[in-house]
């Protein structure tokens, strides 16, 4: 089976491809429109942007260059903190769909858990309901926030895309998101190269029985955790070896030791640091 055509069923019946390609810090428009036609060439089939990363336009023209019919490909963006508010966050919809030009969005996701984000829910709830976009859902949603908002809200995420990968497992955040039926997404798959996980001798020695990099190895143990994943990858060689984990199975012991890996924290973001916070809030996307 091709990579692209490996899905998770949403909650509300959606498919979605279980590995993407992720245009985050890809600034320059010409660049990231040309990444992002190559990984669609490539094979995958979900490209994931935000409003934050002020790349939506270029992933747009991709998607109308690449060849690819519309239908094919599962698009994924998200409201950025300051526009967490009811009116606004209707609004910054319409601004991101039509930077994408495209007549609907398959996954619109809240971006940080900070602002008013249960208004702006309200407001995702009636995009959805009026079909404007398939699914809905929110990042960086930390378990007790998750359970909190599942518990209050009129419709449940279908997904919450997190920091997930071998020295960050997340293990109560996957039983949290079981529980309440909302897909786990990973960003930083492969932990944006930090504690060597690219010669990780684990990793490498699990890879080597295989064939595979030390990379395909972490990418294959989330999916195999249900994670769905959206590496991101400059190079075109290592764009189709990311999508090459679809052709092996770890075993039960091998899972295990990649396991053993987790630090129990991020080394990338500190959502429980209040000077963090001051800073998400802070940055502006528009005037």
């Amino acid at each position: 089976m091709k990579a692209g055509q490996v899905t998770v069923t949403l909650s509300n019946g959606v498919r979605m491809p279980m590995e993407g390609f992720g245009v985050y810090q890809i600034a320059d428009p010409a660049e990231c429109a040309q990444m992002t036609e190559a990984a669609i060439r490539c094979g995958y089939r979900l490209i994931d942007t935000a409003a934050f990363y002020g790349n939506e336009e270029s992933v747009g023209a991709a998607i109308r260059t690449a060849g690819v019919p519309r239908e094919e490909l599962f698009v994924t963006t998200k409201l950025w903190v300051q526009d967490m508010s009811y009116e606004n966050a209707g609004k910054a919809f319409e601004t991101s769909r039509e930077k994408l030009g495209l007549d609907s969005i398959d996954l619109y996701l809240i971006h940080q858990p900070f602002g008013d984000f249960f208004s702006a829910w309200r407001r995702l709830e009636e995009l959805y309901h009026e079909g404007k976009v398939r699914a809905i859902g929110v990042s960086n949603f930390f378990p007790a926030q998750l359970a909190n908002f599942c518990e209050t809200v009129a419709v449940k995420p279908m997904v919450n895309q997190v920091e997930l990968h071998p020295f960050f497992c997340q293990e109560a955040a996957l039983a949290t998101m079981q529980y309440y039926g909302v897909a786990p997404q990973a960003w930083a798959p492969l932990a944006r190269g930090k504690r060597g996980i690219f010669v990780h001798p684990v990793l490498t020695k699990i890879g080597a029985r295989y064939g595979k990099t030390a990379a395909q190895v972490a990418l294959r143990w989330n999916v195999q955790r249900g994670v769905s994943i959206i590496p991101k990858s400059a190079n075109e060689e290592r764009m189709a070896q990311n999508l090459a984990i679809w052709d092996f199975q770890l075993t039960d012991v091998e899972m295990a030791a990649i396991s053993q890996l987790d630090i129990g924290h991020s080394e990338i973001s500190f959502h429980d640091d209040p000077a963090y916070v001051r800073r998400m809030h802070a940055r502006k996307i528009h005037g």
